[in-house]
């Protein structure tokens, strides 16, 4: 009994000292809810199958390379809106080297990595990838980097060209050629579906006018270092002009081969060699005459010098066409989505892309100024020439524009239409 007491005792003593204890702590009011904290961006994945290796390397990594500093830079930006969501690019890349078996085995890896675009910048490759995209359940978005027509006439449905039809080129070199009473060509140009477009078409084209191709050499431009024996076949002919190109790098050197073996006439450039990088390796005394794409720097945007001061200074290279139009192409995709309202749906994706034009030369370097069924884009296509050493004004050729008051209208949309010159393209 006693020890019943004394334990009573101590249990009182005890919770007397922790209701002392309490009654000197403060209570915490409970915390007002705030706002909700914002969410993070989604990634999207976007893929990449392009030579990174062998002679088409470089011309590959440009491409990529503009893929790569607008993914950044919609990263650093907090990324793009759709749905009240924000986003940004998961850039999955993977070198095919520029062979058409290893770019649908990429394909299908890219397909498992759920990417809903992917670029291709050559056109052996592209065509067995536009195989696979409107796989139900597989679909992706084919951003097609190639001039050759065809590309536009396959009747693909989740396709988008990224570059100006080559036969815009043909036309425009063609008469600047013949102006200059040259008659004869030869050509030397690289192999594969799109080489092989370019040599007919331009022959056909060339002998519409009245004029004649002497010789007709091509090489691959992907795996030769030698290009002598269809020089030297071509020279044979004393052609007034030679017609060449692939990639820049191969292409300066059938360039330097040619004034090796003798040759002091004009070069006319496929569109897939860029004269400016071409001068960066062998020099404007070498080059000679040519006639070919205008150089980048030399388009009339307001932020095309910026885009080149701020991409030689990330990557270290030298700014190409293959750069600003994928640099571009890849801002284009983020804005067909928010006009789509989905990041995954192709189809609502492709069909939105309209609502994105024109764009504008105050944001991005060149401008693009609509798009069709099938997936041609219109960008105007940039054609200058070098005599004596110097670049002579470029000529910006609006191939699109049916009527003139259909052309008058791009003028007005350009930030600089002053170069623009109508062209009726047959297509």
């Amino acid at each position: 009994m006693k020890r019943a007491k004394k334990l009573l005792a101590v249990l009182l003593i005890l919770a007397l000292a922790v209701t002392i204890a309490g009654c000197g702590k403060k209570t915490e009011p409970t915390p007002a809810p705030g706002p909700t904290p914002a969410q993070p961006p989604k990634e999207v994945v976007i893929g990449y199958s392009g030579p990174l290796s062998g002679p088409a390397a470089e011309y590959g990594q440009d491409c990529l390379n503009g893929i790569i500093y607008a993914v950044e830079e919609i990263k650093n930006a907090g990324g793009f809106e759709v749905n009240g969501q924000k986003y940004i690019f998961k850039l999955e890349s993977i070198d095919d080297g520029a062979n058409p078996t290893q770019s649908v085995t990429n394909a299908r890896r890219l397909q498992e990595l759920n990417a809903v675009a992917i670029t291709n910048p050559v056109m052996t490759s592209i065509a067995p990838m536009i195989e696979l995209n409107q796989e139900a359940g597989n679909e992706f978005l084919m951003l097609a980097y190639t001039s050759t027509p065809k590309v536009v006439q396959t009747g693909n449905k989740y396709l988008v060209a990224v570059p100006p039809p080559f036969t815009v080129y043909i036309n425009a070199f063609s008469k600047l050629a013949w102006d200059k009473g040259w008659r004869k060509g030869a050509m030397v140009i690289t192999l594969g579906a799109y080489g092989d477009e370019w040599r007919q078409l331009f022959k056909a084209h060339w002998e519409g006018l009245g004029g004649q191709i002497t010789a007709d050499q091509p090489a691959n431009y992907y795996t030769e270092v030698d290009y002598s024996a269809q020089l030297t076949a071509s020279l044979a002919t004393n052609p007034d002009f030679l017609l060449i190109g692939g990639p820049s790098q191969p292409t300066a050197l059938v360039m330097e081969q040619a004034r090796m073996l003798g040759f002091t006439g004009a070069f006319l450039l496929i569109d897939q060699a860029k004269m400016e990088y071409i001068e960066s390796l062998i020099g404007l005394d070498m080059m000679g005459e040519v006639i070919g794409v205008g150089r980048i720097m030399d388009f009339p945007s307001a932020t095309a010098k910026k885009f080149d001061d701020g991409y030689t200074k990330r990557f270290g290279v030298m700014n190409t066409w293959e750069s600003v139009l994928n640099y571009t192409m890849t801002h284009k995709l983020a804005l067909a989505m928010q006009a789509a309202g989905s990041v995954d749906d192709v189809a609502a994706i492709v069909a939105a892309y309209p609502k994105v034009y024109p764009i504008k030369g105050d944001t991005y370097p060149v401008e693009y100024f609509g798009v069709e069924a099938g997936g041609a884009t219109y960008l105007p296509a940039m054609v200058q020439t070098i005599e004596a050493g110097k670049y002579s004004k470029p000529a910006l050729y609006v191939w699109w524009a049916k009527t003139d008051a259909e052309f008058q209208q791009v003028k007005s949309q350009a930030q600089d239409g002053s170069n623009m010159v109508k062209m009726d393209l047959k297509r």
